[in-house]
């Protein structure tokens, strides 16, 4: 775990692929534990709020409150177009234009924990809007071709990023539920900046972070 940035209001930290944004029943680390162990050995209250999760897999940038009194303005926040996210996904295939936007209707099956495009609106039916960047596109030995990708969301719907590239028939590298066959990797998604206005000072804070120098994230150049 590493800390980003932190005030006496909230802390920005990058959470490792594998630990759990939350407590839960899983038996895995969680950062809400971790985070709040840390605060204790620093003399302070122990108090960590949750304003916004990442699955499991996906590791990188999180902010955290570290008052009941901040929890709800940076819930509100991460809701609003003043919070900004960018990440990094590998996705199977090369894309055919640089950049561009993804826009569908997502419905979440929240039995199934699962999130499917739809083609018109219903109930339960969601926008959901991102703008993507092809940074790099790398040949494998056996020929596959993968795509570095540089995602901002508009919107922030569950599994989005994951979905929204699988309906394009370009899945995330090592995520199975949407359609990957590569078993080698967790589901290549990473958070790699918040930028946002604090809601207490009004800075303007911009953290970002960078993956672990392994696959499939060390086929390609990124720079941190």
């Amino acid at each position: 775990m590493k800390i980003l940035y932190e005030d006496k209001y909230l802390i920005v930290c990058e959470k490792p692929v594998g630990v759990e944004s939350q407590r839960s029943s899983s038996g895995r680390e969680d950062m809400l534990t971790l985070l709040s162990q840390y605060r204790v050995t620093r003399g302070e209250d122990g108090y960590v709020g949750l304003v916004h999760r990442l699955d499991v897999a996906t590791g990188g940038a999180m902010i955290y409150s570290k008052r009941e009194d901040v929890t709800g303005k940076l819930s509100a926040l991460v809701q609003s177009c003043d919070y900004k996210k960018t990440y990094f996904a590998v996705v199977h295939g090369e894309l055919s234009e640089s950049e561009g936007e993804m826009r569908d209707l997502l419905y979440h099956d929240k039995k199934k924990n699962k999130s499917y495009v739809c083609d018109k609106k219903r109930q339960g039916v969601k926008e959901a809007v991102a703008n993507y960047r092809l940074l790099e596109t790398v040949e494998k030995s056996e020929g596959e071709k993968l795509s570095l990708v540089e995602v901002g969301l508009i919107t922030g719907r569950t599994h989005q990023i994951r979905v929204q590239f699988a309906s394009r028939k370009m899945p995330l590298v090592g995520d199975g539920k949407y359609g990957s066959r590569d078993n080698k990797a967790s589901c290549a998604l990473w958070s790699h900046r918040v930028e946002f206005t604090h809601p207490i000072t009004k800075k303007v804070i911009a953290c970002e972070c960078f993956p672990e120098e392994n696959y499939p994230w060390s086929l390609f150049s990124i720079e941190g």
